[in-house]
């Protein structure tokens, strides 16, 4: 199935309505906090999977910020307050986790940007709640990174997960890596904040097919 403009609008549009796309503009350079030590080639083999599906590349440190992309995996919100420095990553630390246990919410992304808007640093945080738990480290890691390689509406994927089985193995669903790979193409902006980039993207995604 190819993706109507429309629904690649829908992928990128806020709840608070506004259009927001944006796609890594140096190579990411991730870190994991808080997993068994036999799970991070699985969270690391994801993300290379889906990195080089979008072109673009991974490094072992940014020669700015040492890594861009920190994982944290917890037990309970609450855990952040304590970890020192946190509250200089995340604004107003103490509201947002306030905040997310309010929701029930067992998972939230915050991204940095560069001046020209691309993602420059993102932070990811799982809350490994039961749903998380029973998922398994293939699942949980390749849905994660398809999540933080572009930056998506918050509910992009709350009716159905950007992951398919495709004879028993775990992939991506078509769809999605089709957008992905229009969205890092090098003649589009690393960044936009007007609904017609959804149309140029429906454009490469037609090609593609």
């Amino acid at each position: 199935m190819t993706m109507t403009a429309e629904q690649i609008e829908t992928l990128f549009t806020r709840r608070d309505g506004q259009f927001a796309f944006a796609r890594w503009g140096r190579p990411i350079a991730p870190v994991a906090f808080g997993i068994e030590e036999d799970a991070l080639p699985v969270v690391k083999g994801a993300l290379e999977a889906v990195v080089k599906l979008a072109g673009h590349d991974m490094a072992e440190t940014d020669t700015e910020l040492g890594s861009n992309l920190m994982m944290f995996f917890f037990a309970d919100w609450a855990e952040l307050l304590d970890v020192p420095g946190m509250d200089g990553l995340v604004p107003d630390l103490a509201g947002q986790v306030e905040r997310l246990q309010a929701a029930g919410a067992n998972q939230y992304r915050f991204f940095r940007f560069e001046e020209n808007g691309a993602i420059k640093a993102a932070f990811v945080f799982l809350r490994m709640d039961e749903s998380l738990q029973e998922m398994s480290a293939q699942v949980l890691a390749l849905s994660q990174a398809v999540q933080v390689i572009l930056l998506w509406s918050e509910d992009a994927f709350q009716e159905q997960s950007p992951l398919a089985l495709a004879d028993e193995a775990l992939v991506l669903r078509p769809e999605v890596a089709d957008v992905i790979r229009a969205a890092y193409d090098p003649v589009m902006p690393p960044a936009a904040n007007d609904p017609t980039h959804a149309l140029r993207l429906a454009a490469r995604v037609q090609v593609a097919s």
